[in-house]
């Protein structure tokens, strides 16, 4: 958890800002907020950092997927390629927005893969909802080629990937539209919040006025304001947005400390036999907030989680028994538990979820362990823990080895 690691002075200052005002709220107020403008402030640092031409904060990066959606005009009975290894609210968005999932195989890239989205390309496909994960990036090239032939909309979720770059470019600014989160286990938090980007002034004004009940906040007095789409509430509060904008200017400094740690754990096992690591189209981008190693195989991948936790070695995740992050615990997702009928209830489906074939995820997944980077390690203590990890994979492969 990166950016928490770091709270301190510059936080405190960003808040006590806003309390001194008392104005919480993001919009108008004029008068009285002392000319503190926090979510402008969070919106602006993100464009600085990523480039994006316009940027929007809200509530969490769940609703700064949906706001990409709806800004890129993907809604009822559209069919959206979405990846089976994701946090969850990737898919929640495509449901909720009256879309259908439809899923496609990943790569070792941890995302989608090009193959894996041709093949799932039927006459309903409308979009592409690429998730950037565990802080890399897909393959952008061979992606965006499929998206522009077969005429379909690509939207990044990069709510894991805040800091990453392919060629140059952020995540997030490859597609029509584009959002990060800074929920509290990124690379920047917020406690809970999320930006919407896009290089796409239409799309920023629709994201803008869908984010809080269709207001164009046009003008200083709210009452009084037009109302040109329908929407909803997913505002950030002034409070959240002044925690994003100070850990955003953190993020340069984290992600470059990140790389070094990153760098000296792969130096120490990329020798081991058996462990390879995830694949990086562009490792000069990766923003190394995780440390992603392959595994033989699932069961080498299950006995090797055994040993760390017999050796006491924490900080990682097996996603193939993750609960939010991988479709085979998704059940609800399978059968559609929803508490009221939802659009998709109403549609024919291109899949079954209870019967999907992803063979290539689920070999994938299986044999994935990531370990979270923490900025405030130690050099020493990156040594230690990667020769403890080492010597629990040694072990592990060689119980298998002999058995």
């Amino acid at each position: 958890m990166p950016g928490s690691e770091l709270f301190g002075m510059e936080e405190r200052k960003e808040l006590d800002d806003v309390l001194q005002t008392g104005i919480l709220f993001r919009y108008n107020h004029e008068a009285q907020r002392n000319n503190h403008w926090k979510a402008r402030d969070f919106e602006s640092e993100v464009k600085k950092f990523t480039g994006a031409k316009f940027a929007h904060a809200v509530s969490s990066g769940s609703t700064a997927v949906s706001c990409a959606l709806a800004a890129a005009g993907i809604g009822s009975g559209d069919e959206v390629i979405v990846p089976p290894f994701t946090y969850i609210a990737s898919v929640e968005a495509v449901i909720f927005s009256g879309g259908i999932p439809v899923f496609a195989e990943i790569d070792e890239t941890l995302c989608l893969s090009a193959e894996g989205i041709k093949k799932a390309i039927t006459p309903k496909t409308k979009a592409i909802m690429l998730v950037h994960m565990c802080g890399q990036m897909a393959n952008l090239n061979e992606i965006i080629k499929v998206a522009k032939e077969n005429n379909l909309v690509l939207i990044e979720d990069a709510g894991q990937a805040f800091g990453a770059s392919y060629k140059g470019t952020s995540v997030g600014l490859f597609g029509k539209t584009g959002c990060y989160s800074f929920d509290f286990f990124k690379i920047a938090t917020a406690g809970e919040g999320g930006v919407f980007v896009t290089n796409d002034e239409a799309c920023y004004k629709l994201a803008d006025s869908y984010s809080d009940h269709g207001h164009d906040h046009i003008g200083s007095v709210r009452g009084m304001e037009q109302h040109p789409v329908l929407g909803f509430n997913y505002r950030i509060s002034e409070l959240h947005a002044a925690i994003g904008a100070a850990q955003t200017r953190k993020v340069p400094h984290i992600r470059e400390i990140n790389r070094r740690h990153k760098q000296l754990m792969m130096d120490g096992l990329r020798d081991v036999p058996g462990v390879s690591f995830a694949a990086i189209p562009d490792p000069a981008g990766d923003s190394a907030t995780f440390l992603n190693l392959f595994l033989p195989d699932t069961d080498s991948a299950k006995r090797v989680t055994e040993a760390f936790a017999k050796d006491g070695i924490g900080g990682f995740n097996y996603w193939y028994i993750n609960m939010y992050h991988f479709i085979n615990q998704w059940q609800h997702l399978k059968d559609l538990k929803a508490a009221a009928p939802l659009p998709i209830h109403h549609y024919t489906k291109s899949q079954d979820y209870n019967k999907l074939q992803l063979p290539k995820s689920q070999e994938v997944v299986g044999r994935l362990i990531s370990f979270g980077i923490r900025c405030t390690w130690k050099k020493q203590e990156v040594i230690e823990l990667t020769n403890k990890i080492k010597s629990a994979i040694e072990k592990s492969l060689a119980v298998k080895e002999y058995a």
